[in-house]
């Protein structure tokens, strides 16, 4: 990560640690900004997690990293294996023999993600706040409250899921992101509705947590799952007759972040202010690296919303280019 030119350090643990800060030594050396640690990070993860030992990685420790992610975009899929496979290459290089897995020379994407619209949010905040669960009243706390930051602060699934009580900042209404997708920071603001939500959360469900103690935790205090949390996402779906159209078709839980980022587009438009200027705000809120990634909701959802798309072409139609969609950003 690289902050005002500084180069932030980024710690390694596996039996890696020491070739890996060597080969980004070596791509500083020779020009490259080499903003990729994130990617490096989560591969160090990957081999102490595997109990990786061996400095030579076999095809079968390579094929098992390439296998694309739940939730994972081909083209996130495809930089995070190429990020490493330069790195293998590097290894082979310098006499450590390593597998070099395979990459396609394209990837592409057809994913169209679902749109709420304002009826299907408003229908299934009615069917959460009516849930009841084996698991008593902090699961029922949890996803009326895990769901409206989801869709009112347009989080990812396990940037909630990472947030901490201490982590939120009531005098100026604000969440500080520190896992990130991409492995940056960043302050998430919201509004006096949600932040009366979250304190009556943390004081019937968190009364006795420490502040640097997560705030959505099960019953018996251990992180909540992705997965769990899915499975509930899809019965409150159910709950309240909103069809699924079957895997890789949706709804899906990130969808309430594709879903916030339009939204608050359509606001900024009726608002009548310059999405020349907006956009890029909405992409540094939203934690993009780049205000294409951002783009690309308003160009997904072309059909539904067709003056959003006019507009942005009366101010440039080369501002904001068509191109690949990415589907989880």
């Amino acid at each position: 990560m690289i902050e005002s030119g500084v180069f932030l350090m980024v710690e390694f643990y596996s039996c890696h640690s020491t070739l890996i800060k060597e080969y980004i030594e070596y791509k500083r050396n020779l020009g490259y900004l080499f903003k990729v640690e994130y990617t490096f990070k989560l591969f160090d993860e990957f081999l102490s997690e595997n109990a990786i030992k061996n400095i030579n990685l076999n095809k079968k420790t390579l094929i098992l990293w390439s296998e694309k992610c739940r939730n994972e975009s081909n083209v996130t899929r495809y930089k995070r294996i190429n990020d490493i496979r330069n790195y293998l290459l590097y290894l082979n290089g310098i006499g450590y023999s390593s597998y070099i897995p395979k990459l396609s020379k394209n990837y592409s994407s057809n994913f169209i993600p679902y749109i709420f619209s304002k009826k299907e949010i408003n229908d299934f905040f009615v069917a959460c706040d009516s849930i009841n669960s084996r698991n008593g009243v902090i699961s029922t706390h949890i996803y009326p409250l895990l769901f409206r930051i989801l869709y009112g602060c347009g989080l990812r699934i396990n940037e909630a899921l990472n947030i901490k009580i201490n982590d939120i900042n009531f005098k100026d209404n604000c969440i500080f992101i520190f896992k990130s997708k991409n492995g940056e920071e960043r302050l998430v603001p919201f509004d006096d509705s949600l932040a009366v939500i979250i304190q009556i959360y943390i004081s019937s469900c968190r009364n006795t947590a420490r502040e640097s103690d997560l705030l959505f935790v099960k019953t018996d205090g251990t992180k909540c799952k992705s997965s769990t949390v899915y499975s509930w996402f899809r019965k409150i779906l159910r709950k309240a007759n909103i069809s699924h159209g079957g895997r890789g078709k949706g709804p899906r839980m990130h969808d309430f972040r594709h879903t916030f980022s339009v939204h608050t587009l359509i606001t900024m438009e009726k608002n009548n202010l310059d999405l020349y200027y907006s956009l890029p705000i909405l992409s540094k809120y939203l934690g993009h690296k780049s205000i294409e990634a951002t783009e690309k909701y308003v160009r997904l959802t072309q059909n539904m919303y067709p003056e959003i798309i006019e507009n942005m072409n009366k101010l440039s139609p080369n501002i904001f280019p068509g191109g690949d969609n990415n589907e989880n950003n």
